[in-house]
């Protein structure tokens, strides 16, 4: 019986740290570490319990779709902001482009935002400037 008893503390006990591991690596090991840079698209507070900071950018790039001809492709990064001094900062760059710096996580947790990825600075902004250019004679803006 006691034997019994010490075989279900230790099933308990070898549980209970693979539960912890599992959390740790889910919601707490940084999958990817990096930069993106693109146009601030929208950026709020927002939920229900959890007030969290939500952001949403553009990131556009040249690509090849099609074998006739390369078109502009456009790609959007949706990440949470944890620190209220970097979300002052983005809510001043709305509508600029911007660079930032993120972390990508496993899982999402609700006090920390709904996205996997979370931006901890701001790295560079300038404002978005439309760029001229012509087609056989014809000037577009």
């Amino acid at each position: 019986m006691a034997r019994r008893k010490g075989i279900i503390g230790w099933i308990i006990l070898i549980l209970l740290i693979a539960g912890a591991v599992f959390f740790y690596l889910r919601f707490y090991y940084v999958f990817s570490d990096g930069t993106k840079t693109g146009e601030l698209n929208t950026f709020a507070k927002t939920g229900y319990v959890f007030k969290t900071y939500e952001g949403e950018m553009i990131l556009t790039g040249y690509g090849a779709k099609s074998s006739t001809g390369g078109s502009v492709q456009s790609k959007n990064f949706k990440f949470s902001v944890a620190s209220d001094e970097v979300a002052r900062q983005l809510t001043d760059l709305t509508g600029q482009r911007v660079t930032v710096h993120f972390k990508q996580y496993f899982g999402a947790l609700p006090w920390r935002g709904y996205e996997k990825s979370i931006v901890d600075s701001v790295i560079t902004s300038e404002p978005v400037r439309e760029n001229a250019y012509s087609l056989e004679g014809e000037i577009f803006l």
